[in-house]
């Protein structure tokens, strides 16, 4: 897992910089982003959809999907990329600009989390443009960030007439169902504010959410579910107790073991020695 070497936020324009190898990272985005990677480049992971994103190529991420993006070198290079973020507020001033009788009707929304844009002159004018103010020092003004948010929007308009309907839609987050999204995720290192942001929820949502589900509170159900989970580990006989608490999601080791006993009557050394 590598750091960080430069990165530059203009407004909601970000210019990264890694130092070689690789960086993994999952997000769920509250907001649509466009990415153009200028060196190396990035795969992204999506329900089992892989799409590799090489230098040169752009990659639209949807709002309100989870994906894992894997930004490693390529032929030597440190992965270098400019995102542009379309936050709702400037969507909704941009679209109240908009000729209303000029949209095209009957389009569909575009369903995948993440697509590949086509190359297009305009596309690499833009980000060609953007290329001076990867310079910490050169600090553009706001008005020419908010044009140049409004050049990336007119590209993609221009790209496919799905992004009208997908980026002028203002409706509520998208929800995922919890039981299934925790199942596959509690042993991670995610708070409870992860977890509803990830499922489309604010944290008093997603607690209420989940008291529809389950008798339990999340805390405790996370709790249950990795001491479950470490029990079964540790009666396999292939684990020790000194790795098998972090690898379920428990940050304190003091607070997995004591949790453990209460939950099992025995430490978790108790149960390996009994394998």
């Amino acid at each position: 897992m590598l750091k960080e070497s430069q990165v530059y936020n203009h407004w909601d324009i970000v210019y990264s910089c890694f130092v070689p190898d690789e960086m993994l990272s999952e997000h769920r985005l509250p907001i649509h982003a466009l990415i153009y990677v200028y060196s190396s480049e990035m795969v992204v992971e999506d329900e089992g959809r892989t799409l590799t994103v090489g230098a040169g190529n752009y990659v639209f991420l949807k709002r309100d999907h989870q994906v894992k993006l894997l930004k490693h070198t390529a032929d030597g290079a440190p992965y270098k990329a400019i995102s542009i973020r379309f936050k709702r507020g400037f969507l909704r001033d941009f679209f109240s600009r908009l000729d209303k009788a000029a949209l095209p009707s009957d389009v569909r929304r575009i369903r995948e989390a993440a697509i590949v844009l086509p190359q297009s002159p305009a596309l690499q004018s833009l980000f060609l443009s953007l290329f001076p103010y990867t310079d910490a020092n050169v600090k553009p003004n706001d008005e020419i960030i908010r044009l140049k948010m409004q050049e990336a929007v007119y590209c993609l308009l221009d790209t496919d007439a799905r992004f009208y309907p997908t980026l002028f839609d203002f409706n509520e987050a998208w929800k995922i169902d919890l039981l299934p999204f925790m199942e596959a995720n509690y042993t991670q290192d995610m708070t409870l504010e992860e977890f509803a942001t990830y499922t489309g929820r604010s944290l008093a949502t997603f607690k209420r959410d989940f008291a529809k589900v389950s008798d339990l509170s999340p805390e405790k159900w996370l709790i249950r579910k990795r001491l479950d989970k470490a029990y079964e580990m540790l009666r396999n006989g292939k684990h020790k107790p000194s790795d098998v608490y972090y690898e379920v999601g428990f940050k304190n080791r003091s607070h997995f073991s004591i949790a453990f006993k209460r939950q099992f009557g025995v430490s978790p050394g108790g149960v390996a020695v009994s394998v």
